[in-house]
């Protein structure tokens, strides 16, 4: 199986994590980002219930895993209108974002 070279994964911390509200407005928003040309593939999801290990971390509410072809096609991301105003949109949501980005090997 090929999958696109770059995975650009980001965990969120709602800031008020019980909301149920606040989950759906940031899902809502994370969705838009798939309009994005260079994103080739778009994962959207909440902690799973598997089994809890001492390596295993879910204190987050929402998580987003994006795919891109290249570096560069990553870098059009950031800067694309959508992306911004996602985060002009949705940044009020969170109290903290972790972003882990990886090539393929």
């Amino acid at each position: 199986m090929s999958l696109p070279k770059i995975s650009h994964t980001v965990f969120f911390w709602l800031k008020n994590p019980d909301s149920i509200e606040d989950r759906s407005k940031l899902v809502e928003g994370l969705k838009t980002l798939g309009q994005i040309e260079q994103v080739k593939a778009i994962h959207i999801g909440v902690p799973a219930s598997t089994e809890q290990r001492e390596v295993v971390v879910n204190s987050y509410q929402v998580s987003e895993l994006l795919m891109f072809e290249n570096v560069e096609d990553e870098k059009i991301y950031q800067s694309h209108p959508i992306h911004q105003a996602f985060v002009e949109n949705c940044s009020h949501l969170w109290q903290k974002v972790e972003v882990y980005d990886s090539v393929a090997v």
